[in-house]
């Protein structure tokens, strides 16, 4: 795991290929953020441009050899790839370079595997690096392709790779096992919230674009907020009251999507993230400071209907109008419904408006929103989480505010 961001930083040389991509210089910076979230430094950024891959090296041998000369120049202990690698190339390029070579995928399971607070999203990593490192296995046993016969060091009849091979799949046997029943657990909370009728929004949206502040403001929950990539993984759920007239709602915070957010991850976090598919509306919070703000709606869109939760009604969040000097302002589509709501969720702008557009979306969906009570108690609500983990952890509460 890569020291904690801001103590020892591992300083890194960044590799980013241009294949013609609209959005290559936004995903470099990118991979920046993702660097020093994981506790990098990065030094220096290097890049190509290619058609296609090189089978052996990714970049072509003479460009590893640049990397490499221009990496011990610098100092660097650590390269990393803006790119999911194959295991050949990544043991090719730690021989030819003789440094330590990781790609985006591993780059993001290692900030994941920081972040992670509950048990379970501590399982789910566990499961998702487990899963990537099997195929990586032979990396690191190259040099003990056969255990040494002889008197004394005759091996079980398996090779090292096949022993690591099978402990790997027992331990993910075992996670999959504690995860279906956590699953389960989530599933009988959610017929419940079902039976009464509660009305369940979820926000999604790319990572940093303001969720968890947004959540925060709404909620009061004190869930943990920084200017850092993926600063929320565990998703945290909360009553949120919205007048005598109408009760309360159950809103959750859940973890920010990314570009190239590694399959691994989707397929583990899918516990999670079945909080977002069993929503009855999506508050697609967006960074409307941001110039690459319609390719990150799309990215989110993408990872939505890889779950499922495509089908789901939305409702465009336009965050951060202060840095975009913009008012706040609601927009409706064809058929007069709320679409797009402008907001500021550390100044609390628009506020007023997105609340106003919850209620409009639970009357719309036909769901009514019963248990009407007085705000203090609903306040004392706040302080319970929907979900308490079955191992008595609970979800970060500490109340370092971020920018956005």
């Amino acid at each position: 795991m890569a020291d904690a961001p801001g103590t020892n930083d591992t300083r890194a040389v960044l590799v980013g290929v241009d294949f013609g991509a609209v959005d290559f210089t936004a995903s470099l910076e990118e991979l920046a953020l993702l660097a020093s979230s994981a506790g990098a430094e990065p030094i220096d950024t290097i890049t190509a441009k290619r058609n296609a891959p090189d089978p052996a090296y990714f970049v072509g041998s003479g460009k590893a050899d640049e990397i490499g000369v221009a990496a011990k120049a610098l100092g660097a202990e650590l390269v990393i790839f803006n790119h999911a690698l194959s295991p050949a190339q990544q043991r090719n390029l730690e021989r030819r370079l003789e440094l330590r070579i990781i790609d985006r995928t591993s780059l993001i399971l290692d900030i994941f595997a920081q972040r992670a607070q509950s048990h379970e999203g501590k399982l789910q990593v566990e499961l998702a690096q487990l899963q990537h490192l099997a195929t990586r296995l032979i990396r690191g046993w190259t040099h003990l392709e056969r255990q040494k016969g002889g008197i004394g060091l005759r091996g079980p009849g398996e090779t090292q790779l096949e022993t690591d091979r099978r402990l790997i799949g027992e331990r993910v046997k075992a996670l999959r096992t504690r995860l279906t029943k956590l699953r389960k657990q989530h599933e009988t909370q959610r017929r419940a919230r079902g039976r009464n009728n509660t009305f369940s929004v979820s926000l999604v949206g790319y990572t940093n674009a303001g969720k968890s502040t947004l959540f925060n403001t709404l909620t009061k929950a004190g869930v943990y907020v920084a200017n850092q990539l993926f600063a929320t993984l565990d998703t945290t759920s909360r009553r949120l009251y919205l007048g005598d007239e109408t009760g309360s709602v159950v809103i959750s915070d859940t973890v920010g999507f990314v570009r190239e957010l590694p399959h691994q991850l989707v397929a583990a976090f899918r516990a999670t993230l079945e909080e977002t598919i069993h929503a009855d509306v999506l508050l697609h919070v967006v960074d409307g400071s941001s110039p690459t703000r319609m390719e990150q709606i799309e990215q989110v869109n993408e990872v939505l209907r890889e779950i499922g939760a495509d089908h789901i009604p939305q409702i465009l969040v336009w965050n951060k109008i202060d840095a975009a000097d913009l008012q706040p302002g609601v927009e409706r589509d064809e058929h007069d419904k709320i679409s797009r709501v402008f907001i500021s969720a550390r100044s609390g702008a628009g506020l007023d408006l997105l609340r106003e557009a919850i209620v409009e979306a639970a009357a719309s969906a036909a769901r009514p929103i019963p248990g009407s009570r007085p705000k203090n108690e609903e306040q004392d609500d706040a302080a319970l989480d929907i979900f308490p983990e079955d191992d008595g952890e609970s979800n970060p509460t500490s109340t370092h505010v971020g920018p956005h």
